[in-house]
C-alpha cells in the first residue's frame, strides 16, 4: 500500500481511536478532499473494522480514493 495512504490510515485511526468523529470528518474533508457522504462512509467502515489496523484503513481510504 502506498506510504502516503498508510500515513493519511495512521492519523485517522489516532483520530477514531481518541473517538473524535468530527475531527476525522474535517481530516477527510480538508486533506483529502472526501463529499460528506463519502466521509461517512469511510468512517462507518472503519467504526465496524473487527481490528482495526493501519493497514485495513490504507485498504479503505484507497477504495474510495479510486472511487472519488
Amino acid at each position: 500500500m502506498s506510504g502516503m495512504y498508510n500515513h493519511h490510515a495512521r492519523h485517522l485511526k489516532g483520530l477514531m481511536t481518541a473517538n473524535d468523529e468530527l475531527q476525522a470528518h474535517l481530516y477527510l474533508e480538508q486533506l483529502m478532499l472526501f463529499p460528506v457522504d463519502i466521509q461517512d462512509k469511510i468512517i462507518d467502515e472503519i467504526s465496524n473494522l473487527k481490528r482495526c489496523s493501519t493497514e485495513d484503513i490504507a485498504q479503505i481510504i484507497h477504495f474510495y480514493t479510486r472511487r472519488a
